[in-house]
């Protein structure tokens, strides 16, 4: 089973930052959406962000637009999540997953409706006020 794998969750305050990475196999980062995913207790999975591997376009839930930004390294297979101003509310299971395919040259990479068959470990995020 191929696995991705998750870094950078911690603890923080309130207003603080952290920056997690996804880095996916390079079969899976060739030519993927990906996206990131949370889930707190009591609630259910959220997707956050997504991005293309062999584009640009990016899609953002609501409740992060302007704090969270996802970007990639292409030459380290490496998907991050850049998160400021960070929010009680913020806290939560975070986890990278991947739908590979050559499909998203025409499909839009915006999680809904996307069949993702990678899912790295989670890592947590925990924001203090």
């Amino acid at each position: 089973q191929v696995q991705l794998v998750e870094s950078g969750g911690g603890s923080v305050q309130a207003g603080g930052s952290l920056r997690l990475s996804c880095e996916a196999s390079r079969s899976i980062y060739r030519s993927a959406c990906m996206g990131w995913f949370r889930q707190a207790p009591g609630k259910e999975r959220e997707g956050v962000a997504a991005i293309y591997t062999g584009g640009s376009s990016t899609y953002y839930t609501d409740s992060v637009k302007g704090r969270f930004t996802i970007s990639q390294d292409k030459a380290k297979n490496t998907v991050y999540l850049q998160m400021n101003s960070l929010k009680p509310e913020d806290t939560a299971m975070y986890y990278c997953a991947a739908a590979p395919g050559e499909e998203w040259w025409f499909r839009p990479c915006v999680i809904i409706g996307v069949d993702f068959g990678y899912w790295g470990q989670g890592t947590q995020v925990t924001v203090s006020s």
